[in-house]
């Protein structure tokens, strides 16, 4: 019997060979202090297309599906971050993040290329710039273990600057076929014909991911009760998001990301349920992912597109640093934070290629759709190679690498505090902080009363003005596993009555479950030791700028000594 060449193999080989392979390759390009997935995508190059064309074009589109997913699941990731209570501290530098990449990076590509394309063409290559890849940024995440306030306004941007991207997108496509006659005829352009088409792809893709999202929260509340059952759910509306996207021909993207943000906003326990969802099959479903996006790579047109294509990648890069430190300025951001972002923004491969994807099948561009794909994906190659060593640069250079680890105080993320706290009495700053606790928790309104009552009678007894400046007003979470605490900041300090005189500067409210009586004294000790005796701690703390400034002082390196990794304990 004779032996079938390997061009011959079906789907599922093919499958095995690219899990196999993107598996050993990122594993070795870790050992090489590489980012797994530029393993992976080169080793997809070398077995793909550009390289050893190992596979039929034919039945490796077949997996097509599988990549989609991947991507699907991603981006619902990158929705999952957009939880409007979490972001509520770091409202003010995503808000200019958005506007400085949706003006200044479309803005350096078409002084880049307006000299070699009209104005239509530009804008196309201008609004496609702004995107980056979140599958990339969501596997370097997780491969570096990062966490912090870097990490979560990188998530957050992805997000955004994808939206962007697609809504000005659809702008430009339509001055672009405005300005290609139908039938000998040129359309005239108005505000109408220009709002109608990015807002329908916004719209529908809000209304499918929305939907779908709010009817498994439905669901997984009435029927699909415990945990297993509500990640059958999660992959079932991830799936039904996509079709749906598909069936309706709006972006399966968009609608993934909008599902991902509705259910965030909506179950408190839903980032948990993301992450562990993802975890069980991450690391084959990310060799499959970026293994598969290196073997539809491609170099052949590199030569003929080379001056068009380094100017794009220019020009991206410029705008991509200028629109971040701009941004990151007007914000007042942390300055880890401020010089990283443009770097780790730089990845870019599944928006992009569908976008090029619609300007292929759309005939009124199709006489400039040849350059315009050649140029994206020589621009896709270059950027998915060296963008995922900037972001894990990036990562590791923000400090925040490694630190996705549970600590003591970890219950506090920047938007659990307060920089402007204002108060006459502690009732009244009890009363303030039970509100911030209630909302940036999650927690059913019907929890305010019975905790608020529980500080208060706690207060009565011992007054929890510690001195030096601190005070931990605590109580009792009758419905609850975990501690939960916020904190508030005052600069000019609030004159309550202390042990020493003087004012308070720093409030710390904790709540905290009754199997939590440990791990509440191992918190009172550590704050004590740290924030209410450490001048030089204490002065840089009460004076913080910002909730992300005072997130980093209680979560850098030098608080390690205080707010310690429990393993390590």
């Amino acid at each position: 019997m004779p032996i079938p060449e390997l061009h011959e193999a079906n789907s599922l080989l093919i499958l095995g060979v690219v899990i196999l392979a993107g598996v050993v390759a990122g594993v070795l390009a870790k050992r090489a202090h590489l980012p797994s997935i530029t393993g992976q995508v080169l080793v997809g190059v070398l077995i793909g297309h550009a390289g050893l064309n190992l596979f039929p074009g034919d039945n490796v589109r077949a997996l097509q599906p599988l990549t989609l997913f991947a991507l699907g699941l991603m981006t619902f990731t990158i929705g999952a971050h957009l939880n409007i209570r979490r972001l509520r501290n770091a409202g003010k530098r995503l808000g200019f993040l958005l506007v400085t990449e949706a003006t200044i990076v479309p803005l350096a590509v078409m002084a880049c290329l307006l000299p070699f394309f009209e104005f239509r063409e530009s804008a196309l290559y201008a609004a496609l710039a702004i995107s980056t890849a979140p599958a990339t940024i969501v596997a370097l995440v997780h491969e570096t273990r990062s966490r912090g306030v870097f990490v979560k306004t990188l998530f957050a941007a992805v997000a955004l600057n994808n939206l962007a991207c697609v809504a000005l997108f659809e702008v430009a496509r339509t001055v672009a076929r405005a300005a290609a006659p139908e039938g000998g005829v040129a359309h005239t352009l108005d505000l109408h014909s220009l709002l109608v088409g990015p807002g329908y792809q916004l719209l529908l893709a809000l209304v499918i991911g929305g939907s779908l999202g709010v009817a498994m929260h439905v669901l997984t509340r009435q029927v699909l009760e415990g945990e297993r059952r509500q990640a059958t759910a999660s992959v079932l509306s991830l799936l039904l998001s996509l079709g749906a996207a598909d069936w309706f021909d709006a972006s399966p993207l968009l609608a993934c990301m909008f599902l991902g943000l509705v259910q965030s906003n909506l179950t408190r326990e839903r980032g948990q349920l993301v992450d562990s969802v993802f975890e069980n099959f991450q690391e084959t479903i990310l060799a499959i992912f970026f293994t598969l996006a290196g073997m539809h790579l491609s170099f052949e047109h590199i030569a003929e597109s080379g001056v068009i294509a380094l100017l794009l990648l220019v020009g991206r890069f410029g705008g991509k640093l200028l629109s971040a430190e701009v941004a990151m300025r007007l914000a007042g951001a942390p300055s880890k934070v401020r010089q990283n972002v443009g770097l780790a923004l730089i990845p870019q491969a599944g928006v992009a290629i569908g976008l090029v994807v619609i300007v292929q099948d759309d005939p009124r561009l199709a006489a400039i759709a040849d350059v315009f794909t050649t140029v994206v994906l020589t621009v896709v190659t270059v950027n998915e190679i060296i963008g995922p060593l900037l972001t894990r640069f990036a990562l590791t250079r923000s400090g925040e690498a490694g630190r996705d680890r549970t600590r003591l105080i970890d219950f506090i993320g920047e938007e659990h505090i307060v920089t402007d706290l204002h108060a006459t009495s502690m009732e009244d700053a009890i009363e303030q902080l039970t509100t911030v606790l209630i909302s940036s928790h999650q927690l059913p309104k019907s929890s305010t009363a019975p905790l608020l009552e529980s500080v208060l009678a706690r207060e009565a007894d011992v007054s929890t003005v510690l001195g030096g400046g601190l005070a931990i007003p605590h109580g009792v979470l009758e419905d609850g596993e975990e501690m939960l605490g916020v904190m508030g900041l005052s600069s000019d300090g609030l004159s309550l009555p202390s042990p020493d005189g003087k004012p308070v500067h720093c409030m710390v409210l904790l709540a905290t479950p009754k199997g939590q009586r440990d791990r509440h004294l191992e918190v009172l000790a550590a704050l004590a030791r740290t924030v209410g005796t450490d001048p030089r701690f204490q002065e840089r703390l009460f004076h913080a700028k910002s909730p992300a400034h005072a997130y980093e002082l209680l979560h850098g390196e030098e608080a390690d000594r205080f707010n310690y990794f429990l393993e390590e304990e």
